[in-house]
């Protein structure tokens, strides 16, 4: 279920901002009702109706991107900066990142207009593992990697257990190559948890979402998701949802 506010924006009949302002105006009909609440949810049977006219919405469709540095994870960017919207091949529906990256945060990213798969994809409590290749300044010690393997407190609380793979190390050149995996998504979490146990990451690249990895895709490039992998991502996201409730 999407709000109604959304479906309305996605179609293409207007902004979020106007498409509210249309719904408090009486101006939308849901199955014949008019709806004046924000807030409405609407799954994709549900007959929506703007100023009399029904809305036809947009088929679902599904993106893995190798998202390169120096773009944005966003649909648009006030400031002019390239996203990576703006790096797909030309398509009609209105579509968005599943998450982020950062800025020059490298490698898979995921982009729909599936707003159900989206929020599935991105909370938490479905488990959907994402698995980081992180270069960071110094050699960390085995006692260090262990506090992120249990969790370690951050200003916006204690992260959940990760798995912590020791690559390689070069002393003379001051680095090490860690892969990570974890399944929150806070904003720049990666990055701030080796921060916390003072080895700041230099480099990052997402190498894995759930059991999709990028394969032969270059920066830049882009493929569209098979029908079996949607099922797959959704019933990864079911089964982390039922361990939480055991």
């Amino acid at each position: 279920m999407e709000r109604l506010q959304k479906v309305i924006a996605h179609a293409g009949i207007a902004s979020r901002r106007k498409a509210e302002e249309l719904i408090q105006n009486g101006a939308v009909k849901v199955n014949g009702k008019v709806i004046r609440e924000l807030g409405v949810k609407v799954t994709d049977t549900d007959r929506i109706e703007v100023n009399g006219v029904q809305i036809e919405t947009e088929e679902k469709v599904y993106f893995l991107m190798y998202k390169p540095a120096g773009v944005l994870s966003a649909a648009t960017d006030d400031k002019g900066r390239k996203t990576v919207v703006d790096l797909l091949p030309e398509i009609k529906e209105r579509i968005y990142p599943v998450g982020r990256l950062d800025y020059q945060t490298t490698g898979l990213l995921l982009l729909t207009n599936d707003g159900e798969f989206a929020n599935k994809l991105m909370h938490p409590k479905f488990e959907i593992p994402k698995t980081y290749i992180a270069r960071v300044k110094g050699i960390p010690t085995r006692e260090s990697l262990r506090m992120l393997e249990k969790g370690i407190k951050l200003e916006d609380g204690k992260t959940a257990p990760a798995k912590l793979k020791f690559l390689s190390g070069e002393k003379d050149k001051d680095k090490a190559i860690i892969q990570i995996t974890i399944h929150e998504g806070r904003n720049r979490q990666v990055r701030r948890m080796f921060e916390a146990i003072g080895h700041p990451v230099q480099k990052l690249k997402r190498e894995q979402f759930g059991f999709l990895t990028l394969g032969f895709l270059k920066a830049g490039e882009t493929r569209e998701l098979s029908p079996h992998e949607v099922k797959q991502l959704h019933a990864m996201a079911e089964g982390g949802a039922k361990r939480n409730l055991n």
